[in-house]
């Protein structure tokens, strides 16, 4: 194909149907646009809505591509955050649907890449027959992904149950390194594979198909996978850095910041704790009802944000009472909450998080140290285990098989982290990760890079 001046390329995006996947999708191709490279951004036309467009490029075009339907998966659904993680599987048969549409918009464009996600295992293929380059973005770290293994694991690998990821896997031998599932995430996790087309299986195929891998970390934190990952898959693996988010100084401010920065203004700096574990994570009344105790219990300040999921399992959710006792240092807060700004309010000390890789960026990023609760969803637990043998965080003792926990496991975590001397160097590492997580010229290097490596790719030929 032939380039207009300096290079310039026609990108499309295809990222998998969730929200934390679309906006770091959306991210990188904000940076492309700004070096004057053509997006294409493609999904469902729900997803296209939910996305932030008000100051997009112009180079940025967004591509909807209707919902197929599906037996099993509601009408109005798009993406994992409209339906629960049993219904997820139909989600998947939806997105492979989208094979033809998409290949049939492809055809009829001069798209030079084609960036896609792990669900998609037909794409390379389409891709190469197109003539088309793709790359394989993976949203999270690649601690996670050298945890789940090359391809040839993936596919016929010994790992057949739950059990088996358990442990950490004979490829990796760092020094003191432990991380791995515990029995009830992978279990839960199962629940949102395809049984047609499992999460290995897919996973596999766009390592297989794709001509390099990006993932979303880079070398200062995440080295010794990185240079782990090329070795499994046998093709390049670039960082695109951590795609921290920035606070614009000149954004409005809405009436829910505003109340909540006044309610933390007349706190004592680093004297709260932010609890919010997703938007899709959902757990039993009794965990909710065991987590605020527990969060009673540590008697410190905080604020407890309770997703719209979470809020829709009904006003018992939260043991009675529980508000008006906690009514002078704690603040419940029901549906949407602007957690990169309370994160970034100088009264936060630390943060009790499910462990989705964005919101662990967002945290240190101002260098918040984390009480680690996993949302036993995708990676979490990685994440979890993989921030708690960095020192940056500390996890709450939960049983392997079924999740459990107490209140004063809670309690006692939430004090260590935020108060107590034993946390002083779990504090120090994490205010310290600021210069890697927060620091945006280091993180635009990666993005640099990672441009330089499509405009030099050579041209794929069909």
């Amino acid at each position: 194909m032939e380039h207009t001046e300096k290079n310039h390329l026609h990108i499309a995006m295809f990222p998998w149907l969730a929200y934390g996947h679309l906006m770091p999708f959306l991210e990188v191709s904000k940076f492309l646009a700004q070096q004057g490279h053509r997006i294409s951004f493609i999904s469902t036309p729900k997803n296209l809505h939910r996305l932030p467009t008000s100051s997009l490029s112009s180079l940025i075009k967004l591509i909807e591509l209707p919902m197929p339907a599906v037996d099993g998966l509601p009408q109005s659904a798009e993406s994992t955050a409209d339906i629960p993680i049993n219904k997820v599987p139909y989600l998947k048969k939806a997105y492979d649907k989208l094979e033809l549409p998409l290949t049939h918009c492809l055809e009829h464009s001069d798209v030079d890449w084609i960036v896609h996600d792990f669900a998609s295992h037909w794409l390379p293929r389409v891709a190469t027959r197109l003539g088309i380059n793709s790359v394989y973005f993976t949203i999270v770290n690649a601690t996670s992904m050298a945890f789940f293994g090359p391809p040839s694991e993936l596919l016929a690998g010994q790992r057949q149950r739950p059990e088996d990821f358990t442990v950490v896997p004979e490829w990796i031998d760092f020094p003191d390194f432990n991380v791995a599932f515990k029995l009830h995430e992978m279990v839960s996790h199962w629940d949102s594979m395809d049984d047609e087309v499992s999460d290995f299986r897919r996973l596999a195929g766009v390592i297989q198909g794709c001509d390099f891998v990006a993932t979303r970390t880079c070398p200062e934190f995440d080295g010794d996978s990185l240079s782990l990952l090329p070795i499994l898959y046998g093709k390049p693996v670039v960082p695109v850095g951590m795609l921290p988010p920035f606070l614009q100084e000149d954004q409005s401010e809405d009436d829910t910041w505003l109340v909540l920065r006044e309610w933390l203004d007349k706190r004592r700096e680093k004297s709260v704790v932010y609890i919010a574990l997703g938007t899709e994570v959902t757990l039993s009344q009794e965990a909710m009802h065991e987590l605020a105790r527990g969060i009673e219990k540590s008697g410190l300040c905080f604020i407890w944000v309770l997703g719209n999921r979470q809020v829709a399992q009904g006003p018992d959710i939260i043991p009675v009472g529980f508000e008006t006792r906690v009514r002078d240092r704690g603040l419940v807060w029901r549906g949407w909450a602007p957690q990169l700004r309370v994160l970034g309010h100088s009264s936060i000390g630390g943060f009790l998080t499910h462990c989705g890789w964005s919101s662990v960026i967002e945290a240190l990023g101002f260098g918040r140290v984390l009480i680690l609760f996993s949302g036993a969803s995708s990676d979490q637990g990685l994440i979890t285990r993989l921030m708690h043998n960095k020192r940056v965080g500390l996890e709450i003792p939960r049983d392997d098989r079924d999740g459990s926990f107490s209140s004063e496991a809670v309690a006692e975590s939430i004090r260590q982290v935020m108060v107590d001397r034993e946390g002083e160097p779990l504090r120090a590492n994490a205010w310290a990760m600021k210069e890697v997580f927060g620091n945006l010229d280091l993180n635009n290097r990666y993005l640099d890079e990672f441009t330089q490596f499509l405009e030099t790719w050579p041209t794929s030929m069909s």
